[in-house]
């Protein structure tokens, strides 16, 4: 090793559950019990008391309609950023509709829609397709499932594994997207950009000689799933783009057939710019021709890093105790080199981890990533 400086459900009735969003704001009803005594004010007579002002009067008032798209076809509607702020939202019984949710959220559930292009922005818990069909969609969030679904193409960014039950003809590819409020409304969500399990799919109820699921051909582009909002919609003056190279989530291989034999394991220790530093290297690995397999960001504790980086472990252990490690697998044939001298050239005054040589870094890139899966339950 090397170190270097809703509705009317169809499901049964055991499965019905009220969709309407549920938000912070709640109403308050105040019931005042009025009792006569002899020195109550005649009805007709004003007095100088103000009425009292209770906490909950202050309150904006919160539309559940303002968190729920239903009923809808052949249109083009969501949200714009700043409209959500963390609540619930709910999508249901839309056809032939192009939706755009570009804001961070809770949880987002999508009930019996067909034939639509979604977009999601980051949801800091689960987004649930139930009974859907013939779905494209561009999704970010904690955790990613399906039931009773047919024909998705899905662009997935996931915290964790994505489950899929009872579904079939489900396909997958990495997040590919772009607006500028993104990047914050990641972190609102509580998202890594790092952590994305795109392709790591559990099926609940596989099919014995059948696939329910397989990932998309790997030149797969949004643009060709999901276009950008018409330039006469209310998202016009929403910069949005579906270019890859501007993709907040790095493009990964995922679990792909790797084009090489050689890998190589590039990690970040916390600083200041670690993030930008990870994007610089991403980028200039790609630009030589070299492939992003995966990323993680995780947190490592001293024993941890004496079993990860092993002979390198003394020179590491104080840097892990200021924040998680961002880790890169990089693949083709001299990457190990290359890696080297893209460090020396671009990153010299940063602490970093480099694979030693092509020898041993199949094992370092195994070591840290067995290790990651394991410390966030994958």
């Amino acid at each position: 090793m090397g170190c270097f400086f809703s509705k009317k459900s169809k499901r049964k009735s055991g499965d019905k559950e009220d969709r309407t969003p549920t938000t912070t704001t709640v109403e308050t009803t105040t019931t005042v019990e009025t009792t006569t005594t002899s020195n109550a004010v005649p009805l007709g007579n004003s007095t100088d008391e103000a009425p009292k002002q209770y906490s909950w009067d202050k309150r904006e008032k919160v539309d559940p309609k303002d968190y729920m798209l239903t009923g809808l076809k052949d249109v083009t509607v969501g949200r714009l950023p700043g409209k959500l702020n963390g609540q619930q939202f709910v999508i249901q019984e839309c056809e032939n509709c192009n939706i755009y949710v570009l804001d961070h959220s809770a949880t987002i559930t999508i009930d019996d829609c067909v034939n639509c292009r979604i977009v999601l922005g980051p949801v800091k818990g689960s987004v649930f397709f139930r009974d859907c069909k013939d779905i494209k969609c561009v999704v970010a969030c904690q955790q990613f499932r399906t039931r009773d679904c047919k024909k998705m193409d899905v662009f997935l960014c996931c915290a964790t594994q994505p489950i899929i039950e009872s579904s079939t003809g489900m396909k997958f590819g990495c997040f590919q997207y772009f607006y500028p409020e993104m990047a914050f409304h990641f972190k609102d969500a509580g998202l890594s950009i790092f952590n994305n399990n795109w392709s790591n799919i559990h099926d609940f109820t596989p099919v014995s000689g059948e696939n329910n699921w397989s990932l998309l051909p790997e030149a797969s582009a949004v643009q060709d799933f999901v276009p950008v909002p018409d330039a006469e919609s209310e998202f016009k003056s929403v910069r949005i783009s579906n270019d890859p190279a501007r993709s907040i989530v790095p493009l990964t291989k995922g679990g792909r057939r790797k084009d090489s034999e050689e890998s190589c394991l590039f990690v970040f220790f916390a600083g200041e710019y670690t993030t930008a530093n990870a994007r610089k290297m991403i980028d200039e690995a790609t630009a030589k021709g070299f492939v992003l397999i995966q990323t993680k960001e995780v947190s490592m504790r001293p024993e941890d890093v004496k079993r990860v980086f092993q002979n390198s472990a003394e020179d590491l252990v104080e840097l892990i105790t200021k924040g998680p490690v961002i880790a890169l697998e990089l693949n083709g044939d001299g990457v190990v080199e290359a890696c080297k001298n893209i460090a020396n050239e671009v990153f010299s005054g940063t602490k970093v981890f480099i694979s030693d040589n092509k020898n041993t870094s199949s094992r370092d890139v195994d070591s840290f990533f067995n290790f990651a899966d394991m410390q966030m339950g994958l």
